[in-house]
Order: structure tokens, then C-alpha cells, then sequence
């Protein structure tokens, strides 16, 4: 084993949970880019894991079509997140 060993690459978050509405299944979402729907992501955290792909983003209660850097906006979510789980953009 060398001096120098290479860890696998942490994946960065794309993105994190701030609040979660369990009768809707809406997760509220802050990205640290833009997001668009139709790609694939992870939530993750203590007790959450899982992967789905964004089918609706809304911003102010509006359907949009992409989420700007920093906007909080709620996505539609099959499994309960929690706030502070991390959400990745799966390659």
C-alpha cells in the first residue's frame, strides 16, 4: 500500500433537504446548481437512501422546468426524506 493512496472519490451533493411535507410527499430542496427534471438523484442520510428521477419541480407553487442555483423549491418525492439528507445527482 502506497504512501500516497487514492480514497475513492466522495461524490459532492448537488443539493440538500430543508423540510419535508409527508402529506404531499414534497421534498423542499436547495440546489447548489441548476437542477432540471428528468435527471436521476439519491437522497441520503441517516436513515435515508434511495434514487428517483425528478418529475416535478415547482417554485411559488408553479410547475418549472429547472431549478437555479440556491432556489428552495419543492420536488416531488416517491419515499420520506428528512431535512439535512443530501441529495446527489446519480451518473
Amino acid at each position: 500500500m502506497g504512501l500516497f493512496s487514492k480514497k475513492p472519490k466522495e461524490p459532492k451533493p448537488i443539493g440538500e433537504v430543508t423540510h419535508y411535507y409527508s402529506g404531499l410527499g414534497v421534498a423542499i430542496a436547495r440546489f447548489n446548481k441548476v437542477v432540471k427534471k428528468g435527471i436521476r438523484v439519491s437522497f441520503k442520510g441517516a436513515t435515508t437512501d434511495f434514487e428517483e428521477t425528478i418529475t416535478s419541480i415547482q417554485y411559488n407553487h408553479k410547475d418549472i422546468e429547472t431549478a437555479k442555483k440556491g432556489q428552495e423549491v419543492g420536488i416531488k418525492v416517491s419515499e420520506k426524506v428528512r431535512e439535512g439528507d443530501k441529495v446527489y445527482k446519480v451518473e
